[in-house]
């Protein structure tokens, strides 16, 4: 069948996760193209100049982590500009990113996740004093809006607390101080199909050495974690992680993809950690990790988000 869609792979961008998104980005361009997709690679470094950068295409694969790429800023832009993408709309983008506004859906809509207490720098005294008196140590430390592990921090000590706290904040604003739960370090992929969000086999991440955090030196460091796939986990959490997963994924209103991170606590209960609407495409990232352990090929996995872009095309602009 003639392919006539005109498809651009967007990646760069100019957060913390940049070089990642670019590795992505390579992936999934070499995997279209080989597939005889109408495709073109555009690396960006800012925003400036994009509706006319996009305007020749009919489809954007876009795959910058992190930042205006993935807060829900570029896909409104898409919106607007009338192209089809793949991922989450503006709502979702921004409500996964923003892991505060997140934790609250959650718990709305009963999903378990850990308790927290953010940290806004104007507050920063009165919000470091509720931490340690609401929530056991040690403590996890995060930014609010950033993904990929960036700057996430296990505090053992009110020192160490405070510490971590400043320098987040420092670097990217508003904090979140959450309670830590003991378990086990778990992810779920997710694929939206004709008959909703499905979940791949489940991977559990082991961190090596003595952090007890999937952190970014734990992620994009070789030999830094194991990975196993599918997870060693009874069917009873099996269930209950495909869960809290689907049941996450439909609270913020993803479509297309997800990855899920979770704690499984030591009494088998799973913790929403959070929701990343533009998982890493590279073939040893996550997400194609768990497809290919349900026996989907990474060439059929970029593909398949493809062809999901593609139903949001008016008729006319399908596959003819």
């Amino acid at each position: 069948m003639e392919r006539k869609v005109k498809v651009v792979v967007l990646c760069g961008g100019d957060s913390s996760e940049r070089e990642v998104s670019l590795r992505s980005g390579r992936g999934v361009y070499e995997v279209l193209k080989s597939r005889g997709w109408d495709v073109d690679f555009l690396e960006i470094r800012d925003y400036e100049g994009l509706p006319q950068k996009v305007a020749p295409y009919d489809l954007v694969f876009d795959i910058i982590h992190g930042g205006a790429g993935e807060d829900g800023t570029l896909q409104l832009l898409l919106d607007l500009l009338g192209k089809a993408y793949v991922g989450s709309g503006p709502l979702a983008s921004a409500l996964a990113m923003d892991k505060y506004e997140a934790k609250r859906v959650f718990a709305a809509k009963g999903i378990p996740t850990p308790r927290y207490v953010l940290v806004e720098r104007k507050e920063m005294e009165k919000a470091l004093e509720r931490s340690q008196k609401e929530l056991p140590s040690p403590w996890v430390v995060k930014p609010r809006g950033e993904g990929s592990s960036v700057a996430l921090h296990l505090a053992e000590n009110p020192r160490a607390l405070r510490e971590a706290v400043a320098a987040v904040a420092e670097e990217f604003g508003d904090v979140l101080v959450e309670e830590f739960i003991p378990g086990r370090e778990l992810t779920a992929g997710v694929l939206e199909g004709d008959e909703g969000p499905w979940v791949l086999p489940i991977l559990e991440l082991r961190p090596r050495g003595e952090g007890r955090l999937f952190d970014w030196r734990a992620k994009y460091t070789p030999g830094e974690c194991d990975f196993i796939c599918p997870a060693d986990l009874e069917e009873e959490e099996r269930r209950a992680v495909e869960e809290v997963t689907r049941g996450a994924f439909s609270a913020l209103g993803c479509r297309d993809l997800a990855r899920v991170d979770i704690r499984l606590s030591s009494g088998g209960i799973p913790y929403v950690l959070e929701v990343n609407t533009l998982p890493g495409m590279t073939e040893m990232s996550t997400l194609p990790r768990m497809a290919a352990a349900a026996g989907i090929s990474y060439g059929e996995l970029v593909e398949r988000l493809l062809l999901r872009a593609l139903l949001r095309l008016p008729n006319s602009h399908r596959l003819g």
